[in-house]
C-alpha cells in the first residue's frame, strides 16, 4: 500500500497486489469489493480482467491494482511512484 496524497490529486492510496492465476485475480477482486462494501466503500470504477493480467477497483481515495506477475513486472508501480511513502508491504 502505498500513500500517495502528496504527489498525486486524483486519490490518496494505491494498494498494489498479485495474482499467480486468473482465478486468484478474480478471486482477491470479488473479496476486495466485498471487503469494503461491508465498510461503506463501493467501488466507483471496474477497469480490466483477469485475463489482461491487470485489475483496477477505484474506490475514489483509494485505487486497487491486481496484476498477475508478468504485468506486474513489465507497468513496475512501485517504482513507477517510487516517490510515494510505503504504508505497509507484505511479501
Amino acid at each position: 500500500m502505498l500513500d500517495i496524497r502528496g504527489i498525486s490529486n486524483f486519490a490518496d492510496y494505491f494498494v498494489i497486489c498479485s495474482g499467480e492465476t486468473g482465478r486468484q485475480i478474480e478471486t482477491l477482486r470479488d473479496e476486495i469489493d466485498q471487503a469494503l462494501a461491508k465498510e461503506g466503500a463501493n467501488v466507483r470504477h471496474l477497469e480490466g480482467s483477469s485475463d489482461s493480467g491487470w485489475v483496477l477497483l477505484d474506490f475514489g481515495d483509494l485505487i486497487v491494482h491486481i496484476f498477475a506477475p508478468r504485468e506486474r513486472q513489465y507497468y513496475q508501480l512501485e517504482r513507477l511512484w517510487g516517490k510515494a511513502a510505503p504504508v505497509v508491504r507484505i511479501q
